[in-house]
């Protein structure tokens, strides 16, 4: 196994967007595609290590970027003024998750008919968007994602399958929400699951997150719980 990555640059408009690219450099044939959606903060170190785990399992790794090229908040203020536009134009959020959407379809090394997209935090929200906007892809999993629906998305369908990995104690997502995303996606026609875990707070799969006082926490189980699931559904989702 030989992992390599690159930056890949794309526009939307005349904004300037740079991603990341994992991929085994010892094999040649095209190969499933898996978008990696940033939490609030931006492209960063975390996802770029799960794009690269992505090639490790023989995929493409592609962390995306939705904030534009080197933009990467310094404290919760900034993540915050980062993502709230976003929050407050969901369609203008699903735009830009379609953008990156036909940028993996359009490497080389990408099978185009075989793309997931995963995320965390509030990337977990973007890439359920994506399956909401109706997108063309075969499977969306969400890390401990915000799931308040947009508003946008009435009577749109979703053939392909959904993965929700949750905490259960996650103060931003508590469990009446997670009822009412099971009937959303139901009436969209997903093939959905949700795994929740107990005794778990928000931000569970980040080594970073210690702040229980405020919901968020590293659970090293459910963290290795919710990797082994995802790499469960995505040997599914490619069969």
């Amino acid at each position: 196994m030989n992992i390599r990555w690159r930056a890949h640059a794309y526009r939307d408009g005349d904004a300037l967007f740079e991603a990341r690219v994992y991929w085994d450099d010892d094999r040649a044939e095209p190969r499933p595609g898996v978008l990696v959606s940033h939490a609030w903060r931006g492209r960063s170190d975390f996802e770029n290590g799960r794009a690269e785990a992505m090639a490790r399992l023989g995929y493409i790794g592609f962390a995306l970027d939705l904030y534009g090229k080197g933009i990467l908040g310094r404290n919760n203020e900034e993540n915050q003024r980062l993502m709230q536009p976003f929050m407050q134009d969901r369609a203008k959020l699903q735009q830009r998750m379609k953008l990156a959407l036909a940028e993996i379809r359009r490497l080389p090394e990408v099978d185009p008919s075989r793309v997931a997209a995963t995320g965390f935090c509030f990337g977990g929200l973007c890439v359920l968007d994506l399956a909401r906007s109706g997108a063309d892809l075969r499977a969306v999993a969400s890390f401990h994602g915000l799931l308040d629906p947009p508003g946008n998305t009435a009577g749109k369908r979703f053939e392909g399958m959904v993965l929700v990995l949750h905490g259960w104690d996650d103060p931003m997502a508590p469990p009446e929400k997670v009822v009412r995303l099971g009937q959303e996606l139901s009436s969209m026609g997903a093939d959905w699951q949700v795994h929740a875990y107990g005794k778990t707070l928000h931000a569970f799969t980040n080594p970073a997150a210690a702040d229980p006082a405020h919901g968020l926490m590293f659970n090293a189980l459910a963290n290795e719980r919710s990797t082994r699931a995802l790499q469960s559904f995505l040997a599914e989702a490619f069969w």
